[in-house]
């Protein structure tokens, strides 16, 4: 029983996301509204597939058959469109029980069943039942060194002894030794079965893989089209990391592109550059690494998912697969012979990104310019990406909303771990105001490669710089979104150096950056040799 307003949307995903049918409860003095199309289509979002419609307080419009009649014509126009199964329609009372648990006789028109009644024959079982076998790994059980087990639930079909099964996403095959639940031992284990596998022969399983039929072998993607309901009051934007949770495996994510937002009221599909609390809308997905699934409309288990906000670890968005993105099965990693570590050794330097982070006017430029100068003299090999440059090119195209400025640090992020594969040092000059951002850039690149140095100033140190006179424009209103004024600025919390421009020359700054670069990550010196 969900309230119809739209800030009850996470209440309604929450239940629907479990439940088999839906109850629709509308007034008969009102009628079909739009929050009643709002929670249907969420329902049928996360997996409804059969509702019944109970008309309520019939008794207040006098058992009516018209009013009755022009409720169901409406409702089943909107079943229809959302593809729910077995619509049924019931004028029910609540103040006198009529057609809930018994007839009525106040509508003699109406000779259907009673709503309990008619629940009690929806057939909502077996549903995967007759699909392949599919097992998500839960637990890994290994209490002594001669037994080891794989916990889970089974998500589809059944498996069998003997079976042969293959391990999704790695694609190892082995087969079923034998099926343990609780202190005894099946022949064979159906959908809904809480059981422990062992194989035969012992192949590498870890929390997250399928197990499934080695005929029918679960899917396995990096890149997907997803429905999602946004939950976090913070909107989602393109680019953003959070980290996704599909049955019992956990991945870095990041949508990379919002196809739509969905009006419920109409079903109408609407242009969104940012997707808000309780907004509903499709969505291109990409993972870390290839997942195990199957579409939701296959399975819930293996196809329903959730984003969580890594920093927070509060819930984002709840969501369902719709399908891969074929491409990214056909988009491969190449192996190259020269590496990162023999370029960088060609140049006697450490490899690395040094990312300095601000707002605008604490001092940034200056820093990198000069760091950039003092390591070219010394005879390093370097490459300074700035942020004002940048957006003459590579990001010409963005502005500064939100979204535009996540897109804008992932750009540069990726083009500066490109940079570092190439064997340069990477002076990097952002205000990059967002921390999951610049957490997000930090996890582009291998331990020790990421420097990241907060050029500490306070706003009205900034404020009174203003070189550009930015601030006085913001101030007055004339540029939205600037950084410190009505923009956020979060400040890092771990930096690896933190200087502080209030207190420090630009050339003194260099020179505490400069020393620590020297003493923490030192030059490599060994030759460059090849591998026989």
């Amino acid at each position: 029983d969900a309230p119809g307003h739209e800030q009850y949307t996470r209440n309604m995903a929450t239940g629907a996301s479990t439940a088999d049918l839906a109850v629709v409860l509308v007034d008969a003095r009102r009628g079909v509204l739009p929050q009643t199309a709002r929670h249907t289509r969420i329902a049928a979002l996360f997996g409804v597939r059969h509702a019944v419609l109970a008309v309520n307080k019939m008794d207040l419009v006098e058992w009516d058959r018209d009013v009755f009649e022009a409720i169901r014509v409406a409702w089943r126009a909107l079943a229809g469109e959302i593809r729910l199964a077995a619509v049924e329609a019931i004028p029910v009372s609540a103040l006198t029980g009529a057609n809930l648990t018994r007839n009525g006789t106040s509508a003699p028109w109406y000779d259907g069943p009673t709503l309990l009644a008619h629940l009690e024959t929806v057939d909502v079982e077996g549903a995967g039942a007759d699909r392949p076998f599919r097992m998500p790994v839960q637990y890994v059980n290994r209490p002594h060194s001669d037994f080891r087990g794989y916990c889970g639930r089974v998500a589809a079909g059944a498996v069998a002894v003997g079976d042969a099964v293959r391990i999704s996403p790695a694609g190892t095959e082995s087969r079923v030794e034998s099926i343990i639940v609780g202190e005894g031992t099946r022949d064979r284990a159906a959908r809904g079965d809480s059981v422990t596998l062992t194989l035969a022969p012992d192949v590498d399983v870890t929390r997250g893989d399928v197990v499934a039929d080695a005929d029918a072998p679960a899917e396995a993607a990096d890149q997907f089209q997803a429905r999602l309901v946004w939950m976090h009051d913070e909107p989602l934007a393109v680019g953003r990391r959070y980290t996704l949770k599909l049955h019992s495996r956990e991945v870095g994510a990041a949508v990379t592109r919002i196809r739509h937002r969905l009006d419920v009221s109409n079903g109408h599909e609407l242009a969104a550059p940012v997707l808000r609390l309780n907004d509903l809308g499709t969505v291109n997905l990409a993972t870390d690494r290839p997942v195990p699934f199957a579409p939701f409309d296959e399975s819930r288990e293996l196809g329903g998912f959730i984003l969580i906000d890594p920093a927070t670890n509060a819930t984002a968005a709840a969501g369902t697969i719709v399908f891969p993105l074929m491409r990214a099965a056909n988009v491969k990693w190449q192996h190259l012979d020269v590496s990162k570590d023999v370029r960088s050794r060609l140049k006697l330097q450490r490899a690395q990104c040094v990312w300095l982070t601000g707002m605008s006017a604490s001092g940034k430029s200056t820093i990198a310019n000069l760091l950039d100068r003092r390591l070219t003299i010394e005879g390093r090999h370097t490459y300074l990406l700035d942020g004002d440059n940048v957006r003459h090119g590579l990001c010409r195209d963005l502005g500064f909303t939100e979204a535009d400025r996540v897109e804008n640090i992932r750009r540069v992020a990726e083009v500066a771990r490109l940079m570092v594969d190439a064997g340069l040092i990477v002076i990097v000059a952002f205000i990059s105001p967002f921390r999951s951002e610049r957490d997000y850039a930090r996890g582009l690149f291998e331990p020790g490669d990421f420097v990241e140095v907060f050029v500490d100033a306070s706003l009205e140190a900034c404020a009174e710089r203003d070189p550009k006179g930015l601030y006085a424009k913001a101030l007055r209103g004339e540029i939205r979104n600037f950084t410190g004024v009505d923009s956020p600025y979060e400040r890092p919390e771990h930096p690896d150096l933190r200087l502080d421009t209030e207190k420090l020359s630009p050339e003194e700054c260099v020179e505490r950056l400069t020393d620590k670069l020297d003493r923490e990550f030192p030059a490599p010196h060994a030759p460059v040799t090849e591998d026989r």
